[in-house]
This record gives C-alpha cells, structure tokens and sequence, in this order.
C-alpha cells in the first residue's frame, strides 16, 4: 500500500511516520502541499494523509486537488482539532482523525482502508 504523507512540521513527520510505518506500507512524506502536488503525476499512491493547517494550500485543499480525477480516492486529514459535519462534501472516502489520537484508532482506521482497497490493488 502506498501512502503519501504531508505535514509540515518536521518533528511531527517523523513521529507520525514512524507510526504509520508497517512492512506492506510505503509511505513518501512530504513538508507541504505543493510538494505532494509535484508527485501527484509522477507516482501512483493509494492513500493521501494531510495536515489540515498547511503553509500555502490547506489539506482540505490539497485533498479536492487529489479527488479531482478519482473522487472515490481515499484521504485522512488529520488536525489539531476535532473535525465537525461535512467531510463528505469533500469526498465519499474522506476520513477526519485528531493528530493526539489513540495510536490504536489510527491503526484500526488504515486497516480499514487497506481492506477496501486490497481488491484493487
């Protein structure tokens, strides 16, 4: 599974990442939106976990970017905050975590995206 991971904050990458991090995943991270944006054409990923608070373009909008060729993709956006209504007016497949989330929360969450993406995979 591949997963393409933007936080700007270096401490925070590095840690988030090394949680995330399993033998079937390959994460590439990334410091900011523009910098995912540079890949989207290059590699092929199936998973985009994004901070919310970016310099220059937003995870959310970030996100819209990557859903435009395949609404049906998957993104985690993660936060500081706890999200309210309205990630599905982002995309079917948009889920929302606090970044001081239970590390067993995470992990539930992308197993449950990696089995509904194994199929097709």
């Amino acid at each position: 599974m591949s997963y393409l991971y933007v936080e700007d904050n270096e401490d925070i990458r590095e840690a988030f990442g090394a949680l995330i991090e399993a033998d079937h995943r390959h994460i590439t991270a990334v410091a900011d939106a523009e910098a995912a944006l540079a890949l989207f054409g290059t590699r092929h990923f199936d998973v985009l976990i994004t901070d919310v608070s970016l310099p220059g373009l937003s995870g959310t909008d970030l996100a819209r970017e990557w859903l435009k060729p395949d609404p049906l993709r998957w993104v985690l956006l993660l936060s500081g905050y706890a999200f309210g209504h309205g990630l599905q007016g982002i995309g079917a497949n948009v889920r929302a975590l606090v970044k001081t989330c239970d590390p067993g929360e995470l992990e539930a969450l992308l197993e449950k995206i990696e089995a509904t993406l194994a199929p097709n995979a």
